[in-house]
């Protein structure tokens, strides 16, 4: 007797580089994988945006990617989940839902001005209080006060700005819903207690309340059908339902099996992302918080997703190896091997500290927990002995440093963390870095049997949302987890101390980091605190 397709779903998640989308059956066995790159827009120094029609343009490719790759009497798609990359302002649409302007993503810091004018004119206190969250060009509320003072005629035409897994959903549905973590996820206008827009806060930054969409809904509901002309161009049944997604750190940190209080996870890749689930936060800690992509129990708790991150993680790696290591690229050309595998064999046996050298890995500025576009990357304590192994493990190590900061951060006031700590992502391939990560943090390093991504944490609320999967499987996720790293007590000893000296050598530094990366010249808002929005 002939088989029935198995139930299966779609998940996708749109990076800052690239979309990637994965076709899972029901039990999490993935059946497809297929991804499309694209380049970020960088026109002036410090901004960073992108059209989201190319984003749009890559889910439909990756949506067909691999349907192209299972027979229809394999598969029978019951739900899509579109994840994406924090996009910052969001996306300011029109009456019609048309694009007025590229979205201003996570990486743009070209808001200073209007951080100033936040830091002069807004009762920090009483944001930090409702929103959990702090004052930064990397928030989304900074950069649409950017495109209000900046780009007048986009604001007046603005009718609501849409993060880019909304945009995405409203097009291939015709319904506009924002999940709570990517409201939650734009800062200063959403109030993390009550779940809801501030007004309070809007009326603060001068945002009009109607340009944030009346729909907010969890990341596994259902926004609505596949319409009919979407699901013709995608092969996929009409009225096929569109499951909200999320933030892509808080799903892929999902996929990674955190689900309850206390998990927590380090992404690191090209950027480093640590994030955990808490009940509560507190702003001045630092860190970022959203509402979390999955709660089991609707009447239960609403935990957070908290985290923190460097710019520069893996971005830092790549500049050393690029900048200074053209002999290990050469060789590693001629033998066929990746350039990072010599670097490491040298880089493996030196001690703890590279023999007196510390690298701070601020080269875009830097996120949680310091906070400053004005920060910059430095090798403290260079000398004749040292070599491009020292200066390589230095950099692996000045990440593992910023990865600990941040972990610290999260800890107060919080309690415990899981002992163990999850690492997923292009550096969790490196055996050294997993090493040098367990012994600077004091926790065993896990790493995923899977090649997981945030696409398989869409295609999990993908399942949930439609009643595929229950609760207690999303809790048990489609991973596996593996030991790569044991803490070593004596290296962790003297990485203590090495941690401290790298925490002091910011605040000792930031004075010469500024006079060499002076602001641009402040030009006030027109818009005052407490006038009515227009």
């Amino acid at each position: 007797m002939k088989q029935p397709p198995a139930a299966c779903v779609i998940g996708v998640d749109i990076g800052t580089q690239s979309t990637k989308a994965v076709l899972v059956r029901a039990d999490g066995q993935i059946l497809a994988q297929s991804s499309q790159a694209y380049q970020v827009e960088t026109p002036k120094p410090l901004w960073a945006q992108q059209w989201p029609d190319v984003w749009l343009d890559a889910v439909v490719a990756c949506i067909k990617g691999v349907l192209a790759q299972v027979a229809p009497a394999q598969a029978a798609i019951k739900s899509i989940c579109v994840s994406s990359l924090y996009g910052g302002s969001g996306i300011p649409v029109d009456a019609e839902g048309k694009a007025l302007y590229p979205c201003l993503i996570w990486m743009d810091r070209r808001a200073q001005d209007e951080v100033r004018w936040v830091r002069d004119n807004v009762d920090l206190e009483r944001l930090f209080h409702i929103t959990g969250n702090g004052v930064d060009s990397y928030y989304g509320y900074t950069k649409m006060l950017w495109l209000r003072e900046k780009e007048p005629v986009v604001w007046a035409k603005t009718r609501q700005f849409l993060p880019p897994n909304s945009y995405v959903n409203a097009r291939l549905t015709g319904e506009v819903a924002v999940d709570h973590s990517s409201a939650g996820n734009i800062g200063g206008v959403y109030d993390v207690a009550q779940r809801g827009w501030s007004a309070e806060a809007l009326q603060m930054l001068g945002i009009p309340q109607s340009m944030m969409p009346a729909r907010l809904v969890a990341s596994s509901e259902v926004v609505g059908g596949l319409l009919p002309a979407w699901a013709e161009r995608l092969g996929l049944p009409a009225g096929t339902p569109v499951v909200a997604g999320g933030v892509d750190a808080a799903v892929a940190t999902l996929a990674a099996g955190a689900a309850q209080p206390g998990n927590h996870v380090a992404m690191v890749g090209t950027s480093m992302c640590w994030g955990t689930i808490r009940p509560s936060v507190d702003a001045r800690h630092g860190l970022i918080s959203m509402p979390h992509v999955f709660n089991g129990d609707s009447n239960g708790p609403k935990d957070l997703y908290v985290f923190g991150g460097a710019i520069s993680a893996g971005a830092s790696v790549t500049w050393f190896r690029e900048t200074f290591c053209q002999a290990e690229i050469a060789a590693g050309k001629t033998l066929g091997v990746d350039p990072h595998s010599l670097l490491e064999k040298d880089a493996a046996p030196l001690p703890p500290g590279s023999d007196g050298i510390l690298f701070l890995p601020y080269l875009m500025g830097e996120r949680s927990p310091i906070w400053d576009a004005q920060a910059s990357g430095a090798f403290v304590g260079l000398g004749l002995h040292h070599g491009r192994a020292h200066l390589y493990r230095a950099v692996l190590e000045g990440v593992g440093f910023a990865l600990r900061h941040n972990i610290e951060a999260g800890l107060r006031g919080m309690g415990t963390l899981d002992h163990r700590l999850v690492v997923v992502g292009g550096a969790s391939h490196s055996d050294l870095w997993m090493q040098i990560m367990a012994d600077i943090t004091g926790r065993p390093v896990f790493t995923l049997a899977e090649d997981v991504e945030a696409s398989l944490g869409a295609a999990l609320l993908a399942a949930y949302g439609v009643g595929l999967i229950d609760a207690d499987a999303v809790r048990k996720g489609w991973v596996t987890p593996v030991l790569r790293a044991e803490p070593n007590p004596e290296a962790h000893a003297a990485y203590n101390d090495l941690f401290a000296q790298y925490v002091d050598l910011y605040p000792a530094l930031k004075p010469a980091m500024h006079r060499l990366r002076p602001p641009g010249p402040s030009r006030p808002p027109t818009h005052s605190p407490g006038d009515p929005p227009t």
